[in-house]
């Protein structure tokens, strides 16, 4: 039987979530808790990774179980009680044996926090990038908006391994919502490469902090280079669901 998980977690407790040497990776406590509950290794397979301290409210992953092992309403409660503070599932179904949990997704969303006030309140600490400093909100949005739309995104984002990879994507929507101090940028999109978001959010955030040229940033993305330099810390952003 396959099972569709909707996992939550915090990612600074976390070395991301793929599965690690240490064993502290998001994946490596769902296997371990399905091996406990299956009596034999089991590998969950996710739909995406993200790195260490980045947050997740609506990671999906999928797993194979026993048939007859437990009932198909009783595996979230049993999965939850195997898991450390930090990650929990929050919703398991039945799912057609063809789902995969990345190779089905049509595409992401993700969130980046940005905390813009001279103060930061200490329990928003790894949840939130602090900018103190004054932040042009005409500029955020025509920055964001650069970035909406099918381009070569090899100027922002890091390369993961030595092989190379296509730097083409589809980025739908870029919401830009301020509420007092808290700046929200949210990306829809159909994939994003390492680091991606987080330094598409730290180059939008130096222009509007007057620190990088608009004309900069948008030459970059014409031309697929130089590189940015810059990349917004992992605790400002969250995967927020997985879109299928």
């Amino acid at each position: 039987m396959r099972l569709r998980l909707t996992v939550a977690y915090d990612g600074a407790r976390f070395s991301g979530w793929q599965s690690q040497a240490n064993g502290k990776a998001v994946q490596d406590a769902l296997e371990q808790a399905f091996r406990i509950l299956c009596g034999t290794p089991t590998t969950v397979h996710g739909a995406g990774r993200t790195d260490a301290g980045v947050h997740a409210l609506g990671q999906c992953a999928h797993v194979d179980v026993p048939d007859k092992r437990l009932p198909p309403g009783d595996w979230l409660g049993a999965v939850n009680a195997h898991l450390p503070q930090g990650v929990r599932v929050m919703r398991i179904q039945k799912t057609p044996p063809d789902f995969h949990a990345r190779f089905s997704a049509k595409g992401k969303v993700y969130r980046y926090t940005v905390w813009n006030a001279p103060v930061l309140p200490p329990l928003l600490s790894d949840r939130i990038w602090h900018v103190p400093g004054k932040l042009d909100r005409d500029v955020l949005r025509a920055a964001c908006d650069s970035f909406v739309g099918r381009h070569d995104f090899a100027a922002f984002c890091a390369r993961r391994s030595k092989v190379p990879e296509p730097t083409v994507r589809t980025l739908t929507r870029l919401c830009v919502t301020r509420k007092g101090a808290e700046i929200s940028l949210t990306f829809h999109g159909e994939g994003f490469l390492y680091k991606m978001v987080r330094m598409l959010a730290a180059s939008a955030i130096r222009c509007a902090g007057g620190r990088l040229p608009l004309e900069d940033l948008r030459h970059r993305l014409k031309n697929a280079g130089p590189r940015i330099n810059h990349v917004a810390p992992a605790g400002g952003l969250c995967l927020l669901r997985v879109i299928y």
